[in-house]
């Protein structure tokens, strides 16, 4: 996925609760459940809040009618603390479960909008949003997105259909329905983050990233520079490290590199080292490779071989000591891998936080279609 998740509009509705009836067991129980789940999203404790808002909706089935806002609204509750606590799509296997309660309940809420609202209110964007997130299907969750763009681009909101069209944009990206049309979306809404929010809003600063990388998958390499360019600049005034941030440095590398501009790549590579990692813990990852160039007289001979490679990755990810291990088929392959791994760029490991200099081994095979 390339973008932050929307949080539902939904947790902003005021539960409406009936005083009309008098207080007993039941309407105690659920008022308790309430205000458990109240104290339980000041705290900020996501199992709590899942649970005490599983009892609130399980014991407001008993209280409010099947197709009321009120059980409507308990369902948004549930459904988006289910969500806090599982990965977005795609889904995982031991979460397929909760998704699919969490779809159920969007379903209903959504439902029950429709008949107090209307088919085509304001107030059914929050359910079509976490209907769409939660669909296991794309096709589903594609005609969802399109529902809610649809209502919302006849209110004045710009920033809401922006934040729509982000969301339709990072669940169908990398995926069968990633159309024009869904690329698309991200840059409408990032033009729209440029018009109304300013420069180092984060909302505005992520699509800036994400409309980057799309321009760099597309090999668009002018146009993606300069916006990989405002992330990293905005990362660094907003003064903490982020995965775009470090992408977007990643990116930037092997824009570089394939334009020759090797300085601007090294500048990259050393801030890098200096960020944070994606993880505390993580091994080295490579930024930018290229391919050996096969010896002209190995070729007409349709020799094949292969060169397996030591060597160590520093601090700020360049490439040190290489050496051969072993080797087959002739030294000039040995000659073509020692000139190419100097052109290889990595991010470099990271323990506890802080890059170190790491061993790592690669194997280069060369081989002909002796067909």
């Amino acid at each position: 996925m390339l973008y932050g998740k929307i949080l539902p509009l939904a947790s902003l509705l005021a539960l409406t609760l009936s005083t009309s009836l008098p207080l007993n067991a039941s309407e105690n129980s659920f008022s308790q459940a309430y205000s458990d789940y109240q104290a339980a999203l000041k705290q900020g404790d996501n199992a709590q809040i899942e649970a005490s808002a599983k009892r609130a909706f399980e014991l407001g089935e008993a209280k409010y009618a099947k197709d009321s806002v009120d059980l409507a609204n308990l369902a948004m509750n549930w459904a988006g603390a289910i969500e806090k606590q599982v990965a977005p799509y795609p889904f995982e296997e031991k979460n397929l479960p909760k998704t699919a309660k969490a779809n159920e309940l969007y379903q209903l809420a959504l439902s029950n909008y429709k008949k107090h609202y209307g088919e085509h209110a304001a107030e059914l964007i929050d359910p079509l949003l976490g209907a769409a997130e939660t669909a296991p299907k794309l096709a589903v969750a594609k005609g969802l997105f399109e529902d809610a763009i649809e209502i919302a681009e006849k209110t004045a909101n710009k920033k809401l259909l922006a934040n729509i069209k982000m969301a339709a944009f990072a669940r169908l990206s990398n995926t069968e329905l990633y159309t024009a049309k869904v690329r698309d979306y991200a840059f409408e809404a990032y033009e729209t983050y440029k018009e109304i929010l300013p420069e180092n809003a984060l909302d505005r600063v992520k699509a800036t990233y994400v409309v980057g990388a799309v321009e760099y998958a597309e090999k668009h390499d002018d146009n993606a520079i300069p916006l990989l360019l405002e992330v990293v600049k905005q990362f660094d005034a907003l003064n903490f490290s982020h995965p775009y941030a470090l992408s977007a440095h990643a990116y930037l590398v092997e824009l570089y590199e394939r334009q020759g501009k090797r300085d601007e790549s090294t500048a990259h590579c050393i801030a890098i080292g200096k960020m944070r990692p994606w993880a505390d813990t993580q091994e080295q990852q490579p930024l930018f490779r290229t391919e050996p160039k096969y010896p002209k007289s190995y070729l007409i001979q349709r020799k094949s071989g292969y060169v397996t490679l030591n060597f160590t990755v520093d601090e700020m990810g360049f490439v040190k000591n290489p050496e051969v291990l072993e080797s087959k088929g002739g030294v000039l392959f040995e000659k073509s891998t020692l000139k190419m791994i100097e052109e290889w760029r990595y991010a470099p490991k990271f323990e506890h936080g802080k890059p170190v200099a790491a061993q790592t081994t690669v194997r280069i095979d060369y081989f002909t279609d002796k067909s």
